[in-house]
């Protein structure tokens, strides 16, 4: 729970950076205090985190992304937020080059991903096909539906609208977010896959890191729900040539 309210936290100090520290004009800013509420990050930190940034004198962060090839020609890209740039990058070819992998230079994996928007929404007094209808408009790319609650997903550059709408019609936005989906899923064997995620998981246990991005294929057979979804997103990505 501390490791998530660290990561909130950064990601709030960047938002008020970017767009300002109002909730009303700053999208961003308002999905991501929305997803603090979600786990109970106390108020104070969420207000400590807003006037660290408004405090440029405090606000030393800066969210940069770094990204290369792990063994096996497996893609990674890593978003994290640094205050000390060096630092990270070091650390992150020193990761890198100990898992048999490389960090390359920019732009040498960013084109294998597509950037979308989710939003976690409550099932209680919803009618989901009207609103996939309904929202096709507003960049609707997806909906993920489970018994609970389903998963809206978007392109995102359609973040304010469909999040705009979704308030709009007072659903409940439970938590929200950003995901990278490759463009393709790379299989390999069951041996080949575990020095994978063994680096994916090395990377993402430093303290700067806030999101791993890769293109291996990590489902089982079994998960055919799972590849159904994905391979739809990937088709409607295509299809709005986003």
């Amino acid at each position: 729970m501390s490791k998530s309210f660290t990561k909130l936290s950064k990601e709030i100090q960047i938002s008020v950076k970017e767009n300002g520290p109002s909730p009303e004009s700053n999208s961003k800013l308002r999905a991501l205090i929305q997803n603090a509420k979600s786990i109970n990050m106390p108020k104070e930190n969420i207000e400590r985190a807003i006037n660290k940034s408004i405090n440029k004198s405090k606000d030393n962060l800066k969210k940069i992304f770094l990204e290369g090839y792990g063994p096996f020609g497996i893609a990674i890209l890593v978003e994290a937020i640094t205050d000390n740039n060096n630092r990270t990058v070091a650390n992150l070819r020193s990761y890198f080059k100990k898992g048999n992998g490389e960090l390359g230079k920019t732009g040498s994996v960013e084109f294998l991903f597509k950037k979308i928007v989710y939003f976690e929404i409550s099932n209680n007094e919803i009618d989901l096909e009207k609103i996939e209808l309904e929202l096709i408009d507003y960049g609707l790319l997806e909906i993920i539906s489970k018994k609970k609650y389903s998963t809206i997903i978007g392109s995102y550059e359609n973040l304010n609208s469909l999040q705009i709408e979704l308030e709009k019609r007072e659903i409940k936005i439970i938590n929200s977010g950003f995901d990278r989906i490759p463009n393709n899923l790379i299989s390999v064997d069951k041996e080949k896959k575990d020095l994978i995620i063994k680096l994916i998981n090395i990377i993402e246990n430093d303290d700067d890191v806030q999101n791993v991005y890769h293109n291996l294929n990590i489902w089982k057979k079994i998960d055919i729900l799972q590849n159904v979804i994905y391979l739809n997103i990937i088709k409607s990505i295509k299809k709005k040539n986003l």
